[in-house]
């Protein structure tokens, strides 16, 4: 049997074109994943784990649609364009377009698959879609998006070090300066992306908040990567399994062994990764 490969298209969405790659399902589907990238430059550095884990979905019977969010990748306009809650429309947009794709896709699962912040932004997609999903989340990092922009934030902190001689002289309070910054209205240039206010505050606001299920049997799977020789969940990631848990969603966590292929110099795999997902995924049954 020839595999084919995937389809590259631009969607319609609000302030432009966004890229997307589609991978059929081969066989008869079984479900559909939406790839949710992570934020900035950890967009890249994945680039490589999310088309190999596209690809064995769509082997295993999985419908997946990748997307390049507004200023993102091959989409249109630039990162300094960015806001969440255009990043949330573009999610849902996809989703309604991948249940539209195949008469036979509008009864199958839905899933979103979130990689690191990407996590966060599926969160929130969840809460404001009209129809249940279920949510496979990659190397959460912060169970609010508050941590997750101060993380951001840090990198700046640490060029402007490199960058000034007296640097360590002005470090207390260069956190909050910062932040007054992007109170004022001021755009930050951080690792070579333009943080708009609007999109660090949209992104602040966020939070890996549970929808509520309606007895709809929603799913969480939880993965991790770690190079310990006994993998074990990171407390986050015990911690908000049991939170969601107790929200009413079936929910799946483990670790494997693997790089943390999201910040690595090169471009690096995780196959335990690609074949826990799929696995997870595949186990659980099609309506």
């Amino acid at each position: 049997m020839t595999l084919r490969g995937p389809e590259a298209f631009f969607l319609s969405a609000l302030h432009g074109q966004r890229y997307c790659l589609f991978h059929t399902a081969h066989g008869v589907p079984r479900g559909l994943v939406l790839h949710v990238h992570p934020f900035a430059e950890e967009l890249n550095k994945t680039r490589r784990m999310a088309a190999l884990q596209a690809r064995t979905l769509a082997t295993a019977g999985f419908a997946v649609l990748q997307i390049d969010l507004l200023g993102c990748g091959d989409s249109e306009g630039d990162f300094v364009d960015a806001r969440w809650d255009i990043w949330i429309g573009d999610v849902l947009q996809a989703c309604r377009w991948l249940a539209d794709a195949d008469p036979r896709h509008a009864a199958l699962p839905l899933w979103l698959w979130g990689v690191r912040a990407g996590s966060l932004l599926a969160a929130d997609v969840a809460r404001a879609l009209d129809r249940p999903c279920h949510l496979l989340l990659w190397q959460p990092a912060f169970a609010d998006g508050a941590a997750q922009l101060q993380q951001f934030l840090r990198l700046r902190l640490a060029a402007d070090m490199l960058a000034a001689s007296a640097a360590a002289g002005r470090r207390n309070g260069a956190m909050e300066a910062l932040r007054q910054q992007l109170a004022q209205g001021e755009t930050l240039q951080i690792a070579g992306y333009a943080l708009h206010p609007a999109l660090a505050a949209g992104l602040e606001a966020s939070r890996l908040i549970p929808p509520l299920t309606n007895g709809s049997g929603r799913r969480l799977v939880w993965l991790e990567t770690t190079m310990a020789a006994q993998p074990s969940l990171s407390p986050l990631g015990t911690r908000m399994l049991e939170r969601w848990k107790q929200a009413g969603w079936q929910t799946h966590g483990e670790a494997v062994q693997g790089p943390a292929f999201w910040q690595s110099a090169e471009m690096e795999e995780a196959p335990l990764l690609l074949r826990t997902t799929t696995a997870a995924l595949s186990a659980v049954p099609t309506p």
